[in-house]
Parts: structure tokens; C-alpha cells; sequence
């Protein structure tokens, strides 16, 4: 079988990263795109000194032309795209009454723009195999809404959504299209998050979780990897929460 080539977005650290490492451990060629390519070095690194294949690109997903770049960039590299990983996303904390029209157009524009450029960038090689494995990374927020969110779980919300339609459309094509809201992961952004809006300590948090831990972005790449596996071709349209139980509605 020809290698397998995916693009992970929002990949320099993180849920990204750890996506990733694990898609390139499972024998994938990989696309690492954040909005520097410098900023993925670390990732790449990683991938080549396990014995893998991986380039850093460098895109602002909301941006057609700049994804174009990219795209073209790792099919001239390794070839036919047939795996996406959207994981590129912002977030924010404003009160709904002080959201402005420029924050909540910038938060649509890379949440769901972004996945849609990309995903309609890489369509036609996955039409052309016709297979493909597209994983969109949502948000528990997005079942169970935020205080001072509503900008960021309203746009993870339209993930869900664009999701459950993509599959419908794409199935015929081969194409599955899956989403994974994260819960109580603690990348950096979470972590930091935590320390200046929600400021729930970690032993409190981690009592609220049936599985008694926090998870680590690696549980999300575990599930990732199961997703864009030749064994998921029966499971298309679903929301996998990965989440330790955490109970959403």
C-alpha cells in the first residue's frame, strides 16, 4: 500500500503535535502546519528521530491562498493527501455583551472557515483515491456551553454540525468525517486558561472526572489514530468524546 500522507493543522504543540507523532508512528507521511512553519520544528524533529516522515508548513487557515500554498507544498513532498486532522483553532473570553463584530468574524473565520478551506483544499485527492479520513477537534464546550464562550463553543458547535453533514455527503465518496470534542485536556492554552478565568484547582477538577485524572493530548492522538484507521470505515457522523466521563449533554 502507498504511504498514507495526512495534514494535522494546528500541529506545533499540543493536541496537534500529539496527533501528529502518533498518525507518523502508525506510518503516515505528515503535513505540520501552524501559522509558522519555524514554530512546528519541534514537532518535525520529533517525527524524524522516530524513524518518520513529516514537513512544516505554514499557514493562516482562514486563508484560502495560504492553505493552497501549503497543500500544494506537501503533495509536491510526499504525495496525494488522504487524512485530515483539523485541529487549528482559537479561543477567547469576553462576556457576551462585550463581544464585538471583529472578535466573533475572527473566531468564525478560524474555527470554521479554516476547517472548511482546508478540508475543501484536500478534497479532491481524497475523491481521486476514493478513500479519505477527515477528524475535525471540536470542543466539550460545545455540548455543554461556557460562561464568557459563547463566541468560541458557538463556532466548535458549527464543527459538530459541519461534521454530521460532511458525512452524510462524502460517505458515498469513501470519506469518513469525524469529530473529537477534547474535555479537561491541559495543553498550554487549557492550562493557562484555567490559571485566569475558570481557576479550578487540580485536584478539584480531577474529582469531577470518573477516570480521576486529567487528560493529556496524547488521549486525544489515541483516538485520532483509531479514526483515520483502514478499521474505522464503518464509523462515520459521530462525535467521540474524549473526555474521562465527563458528563455533557
Amino acid at each position: 500500500m502507498t504511504q498514507r500522507v495526512a495534514l494535522v493543522t494546528g500541529a506545533a504543540a499540543g493536541i496537534g503535535a500529539a496527533c501528529s507523532i502518533r498518525l507518523a508512528h502508525e506510518g503516515m507521511a505528515i503535513g505540520v502546519l501552524d501559522l509558522d512553519a519555524e514554530r512546528c520544528a519541534g514537532t518535525v524533529e520529533a517525527i524524524k528521530a522516530a524513524g518518520g516522515k513529516a514537513i512544516a508548513l505554514g499557514a493562516d487557515v482562514s486563508k484560502r491562498e495560504q492553505v493552497k500554498a501549503a497543500v500544494a507544498r506537501l503533495r509536491d513532498a510526499f504525495g496525494p493527501i488522504t487524512v485530515i486532522v483539523n485541529n487549528a483553532g482559537i479561543t477567547g473570553f469576553v462576556p457576551f455583551e462585550e463581544i464585538d463584530d471583529e472578535q466573533w468574524d475572527r473566531m468564525y473565520a478560524v474555527n470554521v472557515r479554516g476547517t472548511v478551506i482546508v478540508t475543501q483544499e484536500v478534497l479532491p485527492d481524497m475523491k481521486a483515491a476514493h478513500w479519505g479520513r477527515i477528524v475535525n477537534i471540536s470542543s466539550s464546550s460545545a455540548q455543554t456551553g461556557a460562561v464568557n464562550m459563547a463566541h468560541y463553543s458557538s463556532s466548535k458547535g458549527a464543527i459538530i454540525t459541519l461534521t454530521r453533514s460532511l458525512a452524510q455527503e462524502l460517505g458515498p465518496m469513501g470519506i469518513t468525517v469525524n469529530n473529537i470534542p477534547p474535555g479537561s485536556v491541559m495543553n498550554t492554552i487549557m492550562s493557562e486558561a484555567n490559571k485566569k478565568h475558570f481557576q479550578i484547582p487540580a485536584d478539584t477538577l480531577r474529582a469531577t472526572l470518573p477516570v480521576r485524572r486529567q487528560g493529556e493530548p496524547e488521549d486525544i492522538a489515541n483516538a485520532c489514530a483509531f479514526l483515520v484507521s483502514e478499521a474505522s470505515g464503518y464509523v462515520t457522523g459521530q462525535t467521540i468524546g474524549v473526555n474521562g466521563g465527563r458528563v455533557v449533554s
